[in-house]
């Protein structure tokens, strides 16, 4: 996480950042997974974003907005060598999900899909 972090009943915002690197392959900021009941949207302030839609790709750039409603398997990653910065618009659920698995100690495959269950979400 890059910058701060709100919280309300209905959503939470947080900004977040990629420094980028080596692009000959997608490093994914976060894996395939899906949401069952939660809306995600991403606000892109710097830089580009690259995202896969039910396997459908698109890129979005600074001032670009793109939303993932319930049900969408999901993930994206920063196309480029140079640094992107967005912000996370999600409810407090998915809020909740992304501290649960920055405190985990051993993010294996199986810990992190029974997580996402926890929170309502599938690991694909």
């Amino acid at each position: 996480m890059a910058g701060q972090k709100a919280v309300a009943d209905g959503f939470a915002v947080a900004e977040w950042k990629d420094e980028g690197g080596e692009t000959a392959s997608p490093r994914y900021i976060a894996p395939l997974h899906r949401h069952h009941r939660d809306d995600e949207a991403w606000y892109v302030l710097e830089g580009r974003l690259r995202f896969s839609f039910d396997g459908r790709e698109f890129e979005a750039g600074a001032g670009e907005l793109v939303l993932s409603p319930p049900g969408v398997a999901h993930t994206y990653w920063n196309p480029g060598p140079g640094r992107c910065r967005y912000l996370l618009l999600m409810t407090p659920n998915l809020s909740a999900l992304l501290e649960a698995l920055h405190e985990l100690p051993d993010r294996n495959r199986e810990t992190v899909a029974a997580l996402f269950a926890r929170f309502g979400a599938d690991l694909l």
